[in-house]
C-alpha cells in the first residue's frame, strides 16, 4: 500500500506560521460535516478560507463567496487544503500546480501516489498528505497534543 512521506514536523509548522489564506477544496455548507468544522476551527484561528466547491460557486460558505476551481480565486493562496477522496487528487493536484498557490494539503486518510507524482513532475514539492490540518495546527502551534 503506498504512504506519502510527509515533510517533518518544522516544515509543517513553518507552513502554518506562513500561512494566511487557505482555499478548501470540496467544503461543504452544512455545519455538521467534517470540512466545514475544520474550515471554521482554521478561520477562528485566523486564517482566510476560500470555499472551493462547484456545485456552491456564487453562495457563500462560513461568509466566503464560493468558486468553483482554483483557477477563479481572484487571491493569492497559500494552503490548498483538499476534502475529496483519494481518487480525486489527482484532478485536484493538476488544477493546483497551474496555480501560484504554495502548498498542497490533502487531509487525514487522503493520499495517492498519482497526485504525489504530478506535483513531483512539477517541481512542487511542498505536499502533505493523509494528515489533518487542525491536528497539525493544535499538535505544532499550541503545543496540545
Amino acid at each position: 500500500m503506498y504512504e506519502f512521506q510527509n515533510p517533518t514536523d518544522e516544515q509543517v509548522k513553518s507552513y502554518l506560521a506562513n500561512s494566511k489564506t487557505i482555499a478548501v477544496v470540496g467544503l461543504s455548507n452544512r455545519e455538521e460535516t467534517v470540512s466545514n468544522r475544520i474550515a471554521k476551527f482554521m478561520q477562528d484561528m485566523g486564517y482566510q478560507i476560500i470555499p472551493i466547491n462547484p456545485r456552491l460557486a456564487g453562495s457563500e460558505i462560513l461568509g466566503e463567496t464560493v468558486y468553483a476551481t482554483l483557477a477563479d480565486v481572484p487571491v493569492a493562496v497559500d494552503i490548498v487544503n483538499v476534502f475529496r477522496r483519494s481518487e480525486f487528487l489527482p484532478d485536484v493536484a493538476r488544477e493546483f500546480v497551474e496555480t501560484n498557490a504554495k502548498i498542497f494539503w490533502a487531509q487525514l486518510e487522503l493520499q495517492n501516489e498519482e497526485a504525489a507524482a504530478i506535483l513531483e513532475t512539477a517541481g512542487r514539492d511542498d505536499v502533505v498528505m493523509n494528515r489533518c490540518i487542525k491536528r497539525e495546527y493544535v499538535r505544532l502551534m499550541t503545543g496540545v497534543s
